[in-house]
């Protein structure tokens, strides 16, 4: 190792990097956040994806992974719960009809987040071809505005790190944000039994202004049954 690696040295701090910083204090300054974490069985999911993300990658050329999934989830227990996709403007709350959600996608130099809009238009091998279509421009430099506007829910995928909990930052203006953890295998009691099933964390932010637990614990609720109810014949299109 050389002398210099040994030196202190020291980091611009770019627009970006300024930018996030800003929104990310005076969210944390503004908005009255509240936490909540549900644990969800996700054995059935993960045999599906094993099974199924060969032949996936071959007709679309698109790796399966395991977010766009938990986007659907998402995405049908938002169409329970409405009030999940609003934005706070002006001391009002603005319900909006089409659930636009926002990706985080983490770069060397800053965290983007990419809209997949209509995402309830989407099946699940759409969701993970356009998943992959906005997380590649973001991490290439390709987003342009529009590709950042309009979003009414956030979704992180902090498990593809490793993470098994966090208390993620609202989105401003958005009510809420979700992260989808570590997936980890771990003893449960099954019908009167242990049994090692995969499981995993879903922790859920948000904006007391909006929301309340009434809601978000039966929002979560919906989420963890609809990735519990995932079965082997689960229709991918």
């Amino acid at each position: 190792m050389s002398e210099e690696q040994h030196e202190d040295y020291t980091i611009d701090v770019t627009p970006i990097r300024r930018t996030i910083a800003e929104r990310t204090r005076r969210s944390l300054s503004e908005v009255p956040h509240a936490f909540m974490m549900m644990e969800a069985d996700v054995t059935n999911l993960v045999r599906l994806r094993h099974a199924a993300k060969e032949r996936f990658l071959q007709q679309e050329g698109v790796a399966l992974t395991y977010l766009p999934f938990l986007v659907n989830a998402v995405v049908c227990a938002i169409k329970e719960h409405p009030l999940m996709n609003s934005i706070y403007v002006n001391d009002k709350i603005m319900v909006k009809k089409d659930v636009n959600l926002s990706l985080l996608v983490g770069t060397e130099h800053a965290v983007w987040a990419p809209v997949l809009k209509q995402a309830d238009r989407l099946s699940i091998a759409g969701l993970a071809i356009e998943i992959d279509k906005v997380t590649r421009k973001a991490r290439e430099g390709r987003l342009k505005l529009e590709d950042l506007q309009g979003g009414t829910f956030t979704v992180n995928n902090t498990g593809s790190f490793g993470s098994i909990s966090s208390y993620p930052t609202v989105n401003q203006p958005q009510a809420a944000i979700l992260t989808f953890e570590s997936i980890v295998n771990k003893p449960v009691v099954l019908d009167e039994m242990i049994a090692v099933r995969s499981m995993v964390h879903l922790c859920l932010s948000l904006d007391h202004r909006i929301l309340n637990g009434t809601v978000c614990g039966s929002f979560l609720q919906s989420v963890r049954g609809n990735l519990e109810n995932i079965q082997l014949n689960t229709q991918l299109y």
